[in-house]
């Protein structure tokens, strides 16, 4: 029996199959009805793994704050907007539950509308909540991440009596510049509503939505192009741009290459690769400079802060192979400017007190770092937060105190400008 092949009207009659089917097979007994393989082998893993098949699990969730740092960490959030404006209406419509998972079978967003949520929190199906094979048994959400391909789970095809209820249809999204698996793409509702499209609709979103990561990746090694453009032109020997993953943006002296094969200790500075031997490696936003044939030059990096202008700020990078500006945000501007005054390094704890007050204020704080660590990379460090202990850093503030980024209700900037208002 296929349930991607049944009409609402075969739908009980499907269920009451698959419960005999399951039941025999908890039992030891030989099946009058098999289960599909994909089913079979999930329910054999699940028992091995020793998931209770009569008591629903209560998958414990997610802290706040852990949940906000997955939720940045994963390229997922890149395609949210093409994951709900292709699954949202059909969800809506068929009265189902739209759920976002990273590989570790998090939920880490979920929509539809409000009886179907109701229905999700009555079976732990919340943000936040573990929904692993090994934790859920047999599901829409832990069995595409095993198997790597789209799955739809109906009615008794879930190892827990208590999902019975559900018809869910999931399918893995993987990150195209190395094949990573970044988590899956669920579809769940009630039994009584299967259409035979739903498993190939979840399927064709999360290939969309892996083109539209593809896309974004194009973009981003465009604009590192761009970047290295007039810094490549100024160099003799062979060196090369590429991206935090290693996939190259452009090249001088040498053949191009797709991609260069970076270890895991990669960082500015000296260091020795397969391909090119020892080369000097300087950070770029988004990317690396990669000169071969470094020898033991010297390789120091001065970075910047002009905030003499109230209007705008800037941060400056200068190393061995030039310089580049990046216009800064007023809050990445508050937040550096809060940095460079600290060289000994803030915790996130201490930023979000010296931000707003209140220490408290944590995520946000990380959210905007890892935002700013796009482009100045490996110049930051963190635990605690500060600059790298080699680089050397200036800050350029206004003539006028009062000027100091007028716009930052900061405690410790409207400190700095009443201080030197005195």
């Amino acid at each position: 029996m296929d349930p991607t092949r049944l009409t609402a009207r075969d739908a009980g009659r499907a269920a009451r199959q698959l419960k005999e089917a399951r039941a025999a097979v908890l039992s030891g007994r030989r099946a009058r009805l098999l289960p599909r393989p994909v089913i079979g082998e999930s329910w054999a893993r699940t028992l091995r793994g020793g998931v209770d098949p009569d008591r629903t699990p209560v998958p414990g969730l997610l802290t706040l704050e852990e949940l906000e740092t997955r939720r940045r960490r994963t390229p997922l959030g890149e395609v949210l907007p093409v994951l709900r404006e292709c699954l949202l209406p059909v969800a809506e419509t068929a009265q189902h539950i739209m759920a976002v998972c990273d590989a570790e079978g998090r939920v880490l967003w979920r929509e539809g509308g409000a009886p179907v949520l109701r229905m999700a929190d009555g079976i732990g199906l919340a943000v936040g909540a573990d929904w692993r094979e090994t934790v859920v048994g047999t599901n829409g959400i832990g069995t595409p991440l095993v198997v790597r391909r789209p799955v739809q789970v109906f009615s008794a095809e879930h190892f827990v009596r208590g999902l019975h209820r559900l018809n869910c249809a999931g399918a893995p999204i993987t990150d195209p510049r190395d094949g990573r698996l970044l988590g899956v793409v669920d579809i769940s509702g009630p039994v009584d509503s299967p259409h035979p499209a739903m498993l190939a609709l979840v399927g064709s979103v999360a290939k969309l939505a892996e083109a539209r990561l593809r896309e974004r990746h194009a973009a981003a090694l465009e604009r590192l192009r761009a970047l290295a453009a007039p810094l490549l032109a100024r160099m003799r020997g062979r060196a090369l741009v590429v991206d935090l993953d290693g996939w190259t943006a452009a090249v001088t002296g040498m053949a191009p290459v797709d991609r260069l094969v970076l270890p895991k200790s990669f960082g500015a500075g000296l260091s020795r690769l397969p391909a090119l031997g020892m080369c000097a490696v300087e950070p770029l936003p988004g990317g690396w400079l990669v000169r071969a044939e470094a020898g033991r030059e010297r390789l120091d990096t001065r970075v910047v802060l002009d905030l003499r202008d109230p209007r705008c700020s800037w941060v400056t990078v200068s190393g061995g192979a030039g310089e580049w500006t990046h216009e800064l945000t007023p809050r990445h501007a508050e937040l550096l400017y809060l940095l460079a005054a600290h060289p000994a390094g803030r915790t996130a704890a201490e930023l979000a007190a010296d931000m707003f007050g209140d220490a408290a204020r944590t995520v946000t704080v990380r959210a905007e770092l890892s935002r700013i660590r796009r482009y100045l990379t490996a110049l930051l460090e963190h635990r605690p937060y500060r600059f790298r202990a080699d680089t050397e850093v200036g800050l350029l503030l206004p003539d006028r105190p009062a000027d100091l980024l007028p716009h930052s209700t900061a405690l410790t900037v409207r400190r700095a400008r009443a201080a030197g208002a005195r």
